[in-house]
């Protein structure tokens, strides 16, 4: 007995060793341990099955775009246009599905041919045009976007049902995401370190020259490479579409900024050579668990995207003088300071991580200790805009008078990060979700999910389509686009040229208010559109627009923009003529706006009173929690607000 205790002491010890090991020269994996111990610590609802299901969700698609960037870093090259390459693909099995009857079979081909043909695009251009990966990636960018508009025609495409599935739970309990994450990390894995086409890519990304003269046909393992990228590309864009029932124009913008931010914190090094798959799938959860802990712990929406910068940067930061510390003579195995380097660098990493959650948590949290069921989440479009700024200064007003605790996300006009943060308000046992939906059709899964659990859901500002909330809080936009239409045409008399500043594509508000002002015009048939672009309700777009349309219609004599905030880009170029011999109409009602109307730049704007939106909305919200009846649909009139009546009107 005794004997086999002692034969068995060197087996337990070696596990330990060998674990321990694992750490010291895995940094990412040291990381992603202590941001899993310290979200476990600071939030209750982190360690539960539902919430880790949600993580490997949300990190799925991200993680399946960079398993295909790996292959192009480990090569020394970079590829900008994933994002771009999954909308495209998404977009073009929509399209041939859902609007020309494809058998989904071929549909699905066609989208992974896409991804082939965007990657085969981008490796000729780099291998035999000899352009930089970094500008022959970034015009694809450009290109597969625009075909994605150009082909959805601006608008989402459902999704086929048989397709959308990919985006359910198999048994009831595994999200099919994560068992392609699984699928694709495993084909990864396969190709980098079991075929010819991987080792070629770790001696191109070692030495490309040596490769050359070693007889490695160069070019052509670019284009395979590439095309390889745009493969794993084209199967993220069709499991996120699937996610949201449909195929969004504007998906995946700026997912490849974090594809290439999990190779690079799973260890691989922008200079080629080294990488791995299961590195690349430590760092996609490590941003997932970030986002999602930083969520449930209420850290605020601005803050949460410096927080995630800085724990990104100190990560590869300290992982790599980890890696420079291994490398040395003494760490190959020739004495214990190597070791001791590893050690260093890998402790400092997890102190660096902890003390960045911790500190963040500390400082940043916005909650205060409500109970339970008083808890509530406000999930916005976006808060770079003053309208839901607006919004949520209503919602957060009503909620502390009312004494819930509000979180509050951004999703960035980013409807997969919308439903990620929806996904997580389920998953932490919150009293009631207020959502101001991306996409009017993309959020209808997770507002599904919650109904499920139970949990009530107000829409504010847009409708939620093909799902139950329990109230609609909303101003009427066609309503208010018709009013628009109708101020400017009164104005020039009924006759004129004007052009149309639209919102960004595939969001409904920039539908809607789009349909409101054709609406509106219909009655005025001496009123000219000479021109209508998107300028994404963003005031600096705006005014670039604005300022070119002037100089093919310089005789322009009315602007309709969908926001305030791209009237008074407009404004700005038309310089003195704003007002004079140019009216302008906006749409908001914002503090900016209402300014410009009282100074008479801007001749009025539809204004939606914002904070009553927001304020009404957290009332629904409590009225649903305690179980009274809810008005179904609840409409705050739109009121168009001139030099006349701005000194009476209050947002």
């Amino acid at each position: 007995m005794a004997t086999d205790t002692l034969k068995s002491t060197p087996g337990a010890g070696g596990a330990t060793r060998g674990l321990r090991r694992l750490l010291l020269e895995n940094g990412a994996l040291t990381a992603l341990i202590v941001l899993v111990i310290a979200m476990s610590a600071l939030s209750g609802d982190f360690l539960t099955t539902d919430n880790l299901l949600n993580v490997g969700v949300q990190a799925a698609v991200t993680a399946v775009l960079a398993f295909g960037v790996t292959f192009v870093i480990v090569s020394a090259g970079i590829d900008l246009s994933v994002g771009s390459v999954a909308a495209l693909s998404a977009t073009v099995l929509a399209w041939s599905a859902t609007q020309h009857g494809v058998p989904v079979v071929i549909a699905v081909l066609l989208a992974v041919a896409t991804g082939i043909a965007a990657g085969l695009v981008n490796g000729f251009l780099i291998a035999y045009g000899k352009l930089p990966p970094f500008i022959a990636t970034l015009a694809m960018l450009s290109v597969a976007r625009g075909l994605s508009l150009v082909i959805s025609e601006g608008s989402p495409i459902p999704f086929p049902d048989s397709v959308s599935h990919l985006g359910d739970t198999l048994g009831g309990w595994l999200p099919v995401p994560v068992l392609v994450m699984i699928v694709m990390g495993l084909i990864a894995a396969f190709v980098l370190g079991r075929t010819y086409i991987g080792r070629s890519m770790y001696a191109i990304g070692g030495n490309e020259e040596a490769a050359r003269l070693s007889g490695l046909r160069v070019k052509k393992q670019k284009l395979a490479i590439y095309a390889l990228s745009g493969v794993f590309a084209a199967v993220a864009g069709i499991v996120l579409a699937s996610r949201l029932s449909s195929a969004q124009p504007q998906a995946a913008d700026g997912y490849e900024l974090d594809a290439i931010a999990a190779v690079v914190i799973g260890g691989a090094s922008l200079a080629g050579g080294t990488g791995k798959a299961s590195g690349t799938l430590i760092g996609a959860l490590i941003l997932a668990v970030l986002r999602n802990g930083l969520n449930l712990l209420n850290v605020s929406a601005f803050w949460q995207q410096v927080v995630i910068g800085v724990v990104i940067a100190l990560a590869v930061l300290f992982d790599t003088l980890r890696r420079k510390a291994g490398a040395t003579p003494v760490a190959a195995g020739t004495g214990a300071g190597g070791g001791r380097g590893k050690q260093a660098g890998t402790y400092a990493l997890a102190a660096v991580v902890t003390v960045a959650i911790v500190g963040a948590t500390s400082f940043l949290h916005n909650g205060s200790s409500s109970s339970a069921d008083r808890k509530m989440g406000l999930s916005l479009s976006t808060l770079n805009n003053p309208f839901f700024v607006q919004i949520r200064a209503g919602a957060q007003a009503e909620a502390k008078k009312r004494g819930v605790d509000l979180t509050v996300t951004d999703a960035q006009n980013d409807a997969s990060q919308q439903a990620n943060q929806l996904q997580n308000f389920t998953s932490s046992g919150i009293g009631a979700i207020i959502v101001n939906p991306v996409d009017s059709d993309a959020a209808s899964n997770s507002v599904k999910a919650a109904d499920k659990a139970d949990i009530p859901v107000i829409a504010v500002d847009r409708g939620v389509n093909n799902a139950k909330t329990d109230a609609l809080v909303a101003s009427d936009n066609v309503a208010g686009g018709e009013l628009a239409a109708k101020s400017i045409a009164e104005k020039l008399g009924g006759k004129g040229k004007i052009v149309i500043l639209q919102g960004q594509a595939g969001t409904s508000a920039a539908r809607e208010r789009a349909q409101g002002f054709a609406n509106g015009l219909k009655a005025f048939p001496g009123i000219q559109v000479v021109a209508q672009q998107p300028a994404d309700f963003d005031r600096t777009k705006g005014l670039d627009v604005m300022s070119n349309l002037l100089q093919a219609h310089p005789d322009v004599q009315g602007v309709i923009a969908a926001n305030d905030e791209m009237a008074l880009g407009a404004i700005k170029a038309l310089g003195s003529k704003a007002g004079k011999s140019v009216s302008v109409v906006g749409f908001d009602g914002t503090p900016d706006g209402l300014k410009a109307v009282e100074g008479g730049s801007l001749y009025a704007s539809v204004a939606q009173q914002p904070t009553q939106l927001g304020r009404i909305a957290v009332d629904n919200a409590l009225q649903a929690l305690d179980g009274e009846k809810v008005q179904q649909t609840v409409k705050v009139p739109v009121k168009v607000v001139t030099k006349e009546n701005v000194a009476g009107f209050s947002g």
